[in-house]
């Protein structure tokens, strides 16, 4: 009975261990969406905040500030942001203030948007701003002069302008959120219908005592070495008149050339 005790205590450590381990090699196949909820962004590039796709951010801040966050784009991802700032109240507010969300790349290239406004222009009796901003699917190369989305840090950066200097420091709350869609790495609409080059059909190679075979369609295309005498041969023909004019030519040329050197007194006199 001991015994029997013994072998059981292990092997229901293991079976626990298992069951409890299981849930946890089933989740590591797809990423968890990020259910914390972020508070704060940087103020430059430097000091960007990180964000990983799928989570919130909510803040409070001040018209003016120039408000920076970070996140991680790969291959075949394209990436969308949504930016919604509540305004200040209307008795606190003068005059207009324009609205942009950018996003740059880790070489703090300016990166354009597909869709989505990503400036508005906010009147005074505007309670909030909507700006969205949807990237260019993420390439896995590209080439060095041009300046498609390559996977990276990426940066989002919100910021107001043309704001009067009675609205500067005014509180605002700003809701962050990214989402990504994945799919292929290649550019979106390309598709090469047929080869860039022909294909290339070698022919066999043939034995040292095998004689190459020849098409008949190329045998009876060849003209044959009889129908090449008598269109050299036939009269009257073109090539006939070339040659006897140039022989004229040549006979006048040698008399006139043998009389001047031969008697060039009576030229002269």
């Amino acid at each position: 009975m001991r015994v029997t005790r013994l072998l059981s205590l292990p092997i229901a450590i293991a079976a626990l261990a298992l069951t409890t381990a299981g849930p946890a090699f089933a989740g590591g196949k797809s990423s968890p969406k990020p259910r914390t909820t972020i508070g704060t962004a940087g103020t430059s590039f430097l000091t960007a905040t990180t964000v990983k796709p799928g989570q919130s951010v909510r803040l409070s801040a001040s018209t003016g500030d120039y408000l920076y966050w970070s996140f991680a784009a790969a291959a075949g991802q394209t990436d969308r942001i949504a930016v919604t700032v509540a305004l200040p109240t209307d008795s606190a507010r003068l005059g207009t203030a324009t609205w942009n969300v950018d996003v740059f790349d880790g070489l703090r290239r300016r990166q354009a948007c597909t869709a989505g406004p990503q400036t508005v222009t906010a009147q005074s009796g505007a309670a909030n701003v909507a700006l969205q901003c949807t990237l260019r699917q993420i390439r896995s190369w590209a080439e060095p002069w041009s300046s498609d989305p390559l996977p990276g840090t990426y940066y989002v950066r919100l910021s107001a302008t043309d704001l009067p200097e009675q609205g500067l420091g005014l509180p605002i709350d700003v809701r962050l959120r990214i989402s990504a869609k994945h799919g292929n790495a290649e550019p979106q609409g390309a598709h090469l219908k047929a080869p860039l080059s022909p294909a290339v059909n070698p022919g066999a190679t043939l034995a040292p005592d095998a004689a190459p075979s020849v098409e008949p369609s190329a045998v009876s295309s060849a003209p044959k070495p009889l129908q090449r005498a008598r269109s050299w041969f036939s009269w009257p023909s073109t090539r006939w008149w070339w040659t006897i004019g140039g022989g004229v030519l040549a006979a006048v040329a040698g008399v006139a050339g043998y009389s001047l050197t031969r008697h060039p007194h009576r030229w002269f006199s």
